[in-house]
């Protein structure tokens, strides 16, 4: 079982551009998550990841850092920073900072001398390439679209950046720079944070060489994933950073860590392997991507077979080697509710379900702002109203291919990033209570209806039934450490599974549709022994648990004692 206080723990995570503002200039900022921590805590959350807060031009909103060790101005300054931290810990609550290694900022000192000329010390802090046949020095795309190549006139070579060009990636090939991260790291666990949460991690390596990416067929592709994704040296250095660095404090660490499956994962969470306590695994937010290993605009409808499929295998494979980092919503993903649950005539009882479905797996669950409300993806008539560069970007290339302009805006309602970067909706108040300014993207515009100080009020809201499954997670060891297993593997309708840690069994049954069908209680369960834990409906008088007719969106969580 071997505990640890980041398996027991439940994080909240914060993009704090969208959390709270604190002075009127229509942006999130620390000032604004300290005005907020009482909220979390009643909550009852352990852990807040909060994304990138660096010094930063913002082409990505953080995640392209021009200074390590500062903080952006419009956040605040480090000494909020220091408040905040002192704040959250005098609360019980720990901090996981969002730090990205793969890449910098086009301004960050480092860059700005490494593209100055060929000879400067830095040059070799990123990756520079002559051009080839006239062009790139390969075909690898970036994610961003367009090439992962950038012509610099000044020293006529190219950069490499796997995400925009404002976000040169770094060389880890080159010992200065592991030093120079390493030294930063410690810098920041000596300030006293909890953890980190990785970003890109799965990128540092590339390929040696920097060979053309090619197909099975052997037909030239433009997309380079394995060329650039979880190659084997990457954990030699992840374990370097631990046994120099992380091994001497006592945090939590998780990777972005996409195209993998659990056994890969192990390879970075596995015990004994001195990387990371745990990864985020991008399969099952690969659902409903129509090319086979993701591709965020094309999509098709997702098989909840196939959802079942994919959690149960990270929850079988990593059981007892490794622990889960178990989420349904990010700052890169649609809003859960709207995605995996229905918004429009089941969003409470659906955004229920999907938290049940969540904090009872193993694994420690994370919450992103807002979903503990059931706050929903947004749909902006005009593209105007959009700031994520990956959206503009996409909207900029469906144009120039000739694209219906319905088309392309149907695709960005449905998958923008910009779904779940809208403002935290506060109270019903202008702008949704987040700002006294102009927010610097457009409220959702049902914060009227959707809005913490209402569900806080309300007994049966989302938030009060987010507090309750915080609540049994914390009094029940099973629901933390119990080993999963699937029940009805082939239904269509019905996701049910059982957590067993020595004589306590918990059975989760889970209805993913608006349908009732009908649940048959195992026949190694005896009837009537069974506690309801919680359910998302008012409790049924009388009822058959051996022959359950389940209402849409139905979420039941029975505790059986003394098997």
């Amino acid at each position: 079982m071997n505990p640890k206080w980041w398996k027991e723990s439940v994080a909240y995570q914060i993009y704090p551009i969208s959390f709270m503002d604190s002075n009127g200039d229509g942006i999130g900022d620390l000032r604004g998550i300290i005005s907020k921590l009482d909220y979390l805590q009643d909550l009852g959350v352990d852990v807040i990841w909060v994304c990138p807060i660096y010094k930063s031009p913002n082409h990505d909103n953080g995640y392209d850092i021009s200074d390590y060790c500062d903080i952006m101005k419009e956040f605040g300054t480090m000494e909020d920073f220091d408040v905040m931290l002192r704040e959250m810990h005098s609360r019980g609550m720990k901090l996981m900072m969002d730090l990205v290694l793969n890449h910098t900022s086009h301004q960050h000192p480092w860059f700005i001398e490494s593209r100055s000329s060929k000879d400067n010390p830095k040059r070799d802090y990123y990756i520079w390439r002559k051009g080839k046949n006239g062009g790139p020095p390969n075909n690898w795309e970036s994610y961003f679209s367009g090439s992962v190549w950038e012509l610099d006139p000044q020293t006529d070579e190219y950069y490499l950046h796997l995400y925009s060009k404002y976000q040169p990636d770094l060389n880890w090939e080159n010992p200065a720079v592991i030093d120079k991260l390493h030294e930063m790291v410690q810098w920041w666990l000596k300030k006293g944070v909890d953890g980190f949460r990785f970003d890109a991690i799965a990128h540092i390596v590339k390929a040696e060489g920097y060979p053309d990416a090619l197909n099975p067929g052997g037909t030239a592709t433009v997309r380079a994933y394995d060329m650039f994704s979880n190659l084997a040296h990457v954990h030699t250095l992840l374990q370097n950073l631990h046994d120099k660095v992380l091994y001497f404090y006592d945090i939590m660490t998780v990777g972005e860590t996409s195209g993998l499956g659990p056994e890969q994962a192990l390879d970075y969470v596995g015990d004994g392997r001195r990387e990371l306590n745990m990864t985020f695994q991008f399969e099952h937010m690969n659902l409903d991507c129509a090319a086979p290993g993701g591709g965020r605009w094309d999509t098709i409808p997702w098989s909840l077979r196939d959802l079942k499929k994919i959690m149960s295998n990270w929850q079988t494979v990593l059981h007892d080697r490794g622990w889960n980092a178990n989420y349904l919503c990010n700052h890169d993903q649609p809003r859960s509710v709207s995605r995996f649950g229905n918004d429009l005539y089941y969003r409470i009882p659906s955004a229920k379900m999907l938290a049940t479905f969540i904090h009872m797996l193993e694994g420690t669950p994370y919450i992103y702002q807002g979903e503990e409300i059931g706050m929903t993806n947004v749909a902006f008539e005009s593209i105007d109203d959009y700031r994520d560069v990956e959206t503009l970007n996409y909207y900029e290339e469906k144009r120039t291919q000739g694209v219906p302009e319905a088309d392309i805006m149907a695709a960005i309602h449905k998958k923008s990033r910009d779904n779940a970067r809208t403002p935290m909706q506060w109270d019903a108040s202008e702008d949704g209570g987040f700002t006294t300014g102009v927010p610097w993207i457009r409220v959702n515009s049902n914060f009227r209806e959707i809005n913490v100080a209402s569900a806080v009020k309300d007994p049966d809201s989302i938030y009060n039934y987010y507090k309750k499954l915080i609540q049994l997670r914390k009094k029940h060891p099973v629901i933390v450490y119990g080993e999963y297993a699937l029940l009805l593997e082939d239904h269509p309708e019905i996701y049910a599974y059982t957590r067993t840690l020595e004589d306590q069994r918990l059975l989760v049954i889970l209805n993913f549709y608006e349908h009732e069908p009908v649940f048959e209680l195992p026949a190694d369960f005896a009837a009537g022994k069974q506690e309801l834990l919680i359910s998302n409906y008012p409790p049924v008088k009388e009822e058959d648990l051996t022959r359950l007719k389940l209402r849409p969106y139905e979420a039941r969580v029975y505790l059986e004692r003394h098997r």
